[in-house]
């Protein structure tokens, strides 16, 4: 039977991967789990982003804050070990990393390099499947895994380029793991968020473009904000939301329908 609270998320405790700074996705979800009264572990790609990510980690009282490269040996995995340390169970985990190097972000899919298109999928997809099979083992009692992801996925969208081959490969994640782990009662979604400025779209051409194209043709008519896309992520990790999985959830005021 379900529980109606307002603050539904009380006594559960997540991790968040990928907040770069105040203007993250990640943050945004990070201060909406918070809101809804989730304890949350979180993490920093490195000591450049430690300074920007550092206050708004104390801000959310977050009792672990480490350092997490996923491209770097162990830290993924010393993360968890950390968590389980700590907490000894976890309740949610997010996962918002994205990464491809610029020359083969700006070339068509046909010219990404090799190398490029590997080190796209490895931070851009492999990632969230370590990060779900190390945080599903400490789901003791189900528990939320969640990514996130972009309309590319699904539609070309111009200038996406690689990393919409990438997002259509985790997607197709999202849905394996929601049928390998819906037993253990562990729910798996990707959300799909409209353009938002953030650091890593900014790696994108003609990004002003995109959001200008996006607030006139949504049916909202209206561009989404990190904390539209943080209540829908941290609802989807409340009881409320009990009976979905393997979906991807759009946050775009509709602009998935008309796009």
């Amino acid at each position: 039977m379900i529980q109606f609270s307002a603050r539904p998320l009380v006594g559960k405790k997540g991790v968040i991967l990928g907040i770069a700074n105040e203007h993250s996705i990640a943050y945004g979800c990070a201060r909406a789990f918070r809101g809804l009264g989730a304890d949350v572990a979180l993490t920093y790609s490195g000591e450049k982003a430690k300074p920007h990510v550092e206050p708004l980690a104390k801000a959310l009282e977050a009792p672990i804050f480490l350092q997490c490269d996923v491209r770097a040996p162990e830290q993924l995995e010393n993360v968890f070990q950390t968590i389980g340390k700590t907490w000894g169970k976890l309740d949610f985990a997010l996962h918002s990393i994205a990464s491809a190097p610029k020359q083969d972000l700006h070339s068509p899919l046909s010219q990404c390099s090799r190398d490029g298109f590997l080190q796209a999928m490895d931070v851009s997809c492999y990632s969230f499947i370590r990060m779900a099979h190390l945080a599903a083992s400490m789901m003791r009692d189900g528990g939320t895994i969640l990514t996130m992801s972009y309309y590319g996925a699904e539609k070309v969208i111009e200038n996406y380029n690689v990393m919409g081959a990438v997002k259509a490969a985790l997607e197709s994640s999202v849905r394996y793991l929601a049928s390998e782990f819906g037993p253990k009662h562990i729910r798996v979604h990707a959300i799909s968020p409209g353009p938002i400025r953030t650091r890593a779209a900014s790696g994108i051409e003609h990004f002003d473009e995109l959001l200008e194209r996006a607030a006139q043709r949504a049916p909202a008519r209206d561009l989404v904000s990190i904390e539209d896309v943080g209540a829908t992520t941290a609802f989807l990790a409340t009881d409320y939301a009990r009976l979905m999985t393997g979906e991807t959830i759009y946050v775009d005021g509709g602009y998935h329908i008309v796009g």
